[in-house]
C-alpha cells in the first residue's frame, strides 16, 4: 500500500510499525467476543434507536469503548458496514458500539448528532452494567459517519448541539476520533471537484440541513466540523484518499489545518491513489495505525 506522508504522519507511522502484541490487527489478543444486540439507547419522536455492543469474551477490567458510526450520505442505513471492524476491536481488548441514528429523511441536522451524543451518554450511564470504561470513549466513522464522529470530537458542551435524549445528565465528550474521509466544511465543498453537486438542495449535504448550501450558509457552517475546531478538540486521526471523487481530499486537509491551528493532537494520513471507500482503508497497515492510535489515547492513558 502506498501511503503518502501528510503533515504529522511520521510519529504515528513509527508507532504502528513497532506494534506490541496487544495492538489491534494482530491475533495474539482474545479471539472470541460477545454481542449484545438491539440495545435501545434513546427514544426519538421518529423511532427508538438501538446499538449492538461488541465486547471481548472473558475480559478483565473496564473496557475502553469505540462508538462506530456508519456512512451512507446521511441517507442510507448501513450499520452492517461496521460489523467487521467492531469484531476486530472486540477481539483486541475494546468494546465497540455500532450505533444507529436518524437519517436526513427522518430528521434534519443536528438530529443525527444528537443521536450520536445520546449513544455516548448511554455508554457512560451503563458502564458498570457492561464493564465499560466511561473515561475512555472513542469514535470512528467513515464518510458521513466520519463527519459525525468528527463533530463528536469538537462539540462537547456546546448546548445547542447536545440534544436532550438519552441520559442528558452525562457528558457526550469523546477522548479520540478516527475520521475516514468525512466531509468537514459544507461551504467549501461546494467549490471542490467532485462527481456530486454538493451545493444543491437534493445533495446529501443539502438534504441534511434542509436546503441548498449557498442559500443556507449559517446552517451549513453549523453542520461543519471545521467551525468548532477551537472547542477543546479530542485527539484526531484523519485518513483520506487523494483520488476520492465523492468527498474531496481537500475536506480532510481543511479539518487538519483547522485542528492544527487550534493546537489539537491531530495526525493526517493520505492514501495515495485511493478513492472513496477504497479497500486500502481496510489494509493490515491501516488497521495497525488505527489500533496504535486508539491504544495510545484510550488504553495507555487509562493505565497512567
Amino acid at each position: 500500500m502506498n501511503i503518502m506522508c501528510a503533515k504529522s504522519l511520521l510519529p504515528l507511522l513509527a508507532l504502528a510499525i513497532g506494534l506490541s502484541a496487544n495492538v489491534p490487527g494482530q491475533t495474539s489478543s482474545p479471539s472470541t467476543f460477545t454481542v449484545d444486540r438491539n440495545l435501545v439507547f434513546t427514544t426519538t419522536p421518529q423511532k427508538n434507536l438501538t446499538l449492538n455492543l461488541y465486547r471481548p469474551a472473558n475480559s478483565a477490567g473496564k473496557l475502553p469503548v469505540v462508538v462506530m458510526i456508519y456512512g451512507g450520505a446521511w441517507m442510507m442505513r448501513f450499520p452492517q458496514s461496521q460489523t467487521r471492524k467492531a469484531e476486530w476491536l472486540a477481539r483486541n481488548g475494546y468494546a465497540a458500539a455500532v450505533i444507529d441514528y436518524r437519517l436526513s429523511s427522518e430528521a434534519k441536522f443536528p438530529a443525527p448528532l444528537y443521536d450520536c451524543k445520546a449513544a455516548v451518554r448511554w455508554i457512560r450511564t451503563n458502564a458498570e452494567k457492561y464493564n465499560l470504561d466511561p473515561a475512555h470513549i472513542g469514535a470512528w466513522g467513515d464518510s458521513s459517519g466520519g463527519h459525525l464522529a468528527s463533530l463528536l470530537g469538537v462539540t462537547a458542551g456546546i448546548t445547542n448541539l447536545e440534544g436532550n435524549g438519552g441520559n442528558p445528565g452525562e457528558s457526550s465528550e469523546v477522548q479520540a476520533v478516527v475520521d475516514f474521509f468525512g466531509p468537514a466544511d459544507f461551504v467549501d465543498i461546494v467549490s471542490e471537484k467532485s462527481v456530486l453537486a454538493h451545493g444543491k438542495a437534493d445533495s446529501p449535504e443539502g438534504l441534511l440541513i434542509g436546503g441548498a448550501i449557498m442559500d443556507n450558509i449559517e446552517k451549513a457552517k453549523a453542520a461543519s466540523p471545521v467551525t468548532y475546531a477551537t472547542n477543546s478538540p479530542a485527539p484526531f486521526l484523519i485518513v483520506h484518499g487523494d483520488k476520492d471523487q465523492i468527498v474531496p481530499w481537500e475536506q480532510s486537509e481543511l479539518l487538519y489545518e483547522a485542528l492544527s491551528h487550534a493546537g489539537a493532537d491531530v495526525t493526517f494520513y493520505t492514501i495515495a491513489g485511493a478513492g472513496h471507500e477504497d479497500p486500502r482503508f481496510d489494509s493490515p497497515m491501516m488497521r495497525a495505525a488505527v489500533g496504535a492510535f486508539f491504544d495510545k489515547h484510550l488504553k495507555e492513558t487509562g493505565q497512567k
